[in-house]
């Protein structure tokens, strides 16, 4: 049987302010027969964990123009972006790079 990994998911940059403040969040993503992609985290977690105003964070089914998304330190455009698949361990990084209300 599978086992479900606990993942490191920070935000950053203001973007920690959709999730009640919280800049780390340590999560254990439930079993599914395919591996979890970014595609699907963007979906889990937006039902999941943003408290407020999606429309700041997601658009369409990728973050939104200005979040900032690193995977263990490197930026996502290296490492297939959505179709990036999540290793055990991981930690992904959302920085919002847009300032103001």
């Amino acid at each position: 049987s599978k086992i479900s990994v606990v993942h490191c998911f920070y935000f950053r940059g203001g973007a920690e302010l959709l999730f009640d403040g919280v800049k780390k969040h340590q999560v254990t993503l439930p079993c599914q027969p395919e591996p979890w992609d970014i595609r699907n985290l963007l979906k889990w977690i937006k039902q999941n964990l943003l408290k407020e105003r999606p429309e700041l964070f997601i658009q369409g089914e990728s973050v939104r123009p200005g979040i900032l998304v690193l995977i263990n330190e490197a930026d996502w455009e290296l490492m297939g972006e959505l179709d990036y698949k999540l290793q055990d361990q991981d930690n992904v990084l959302f920085i919002s790079t847009l300032h103001g209300g």
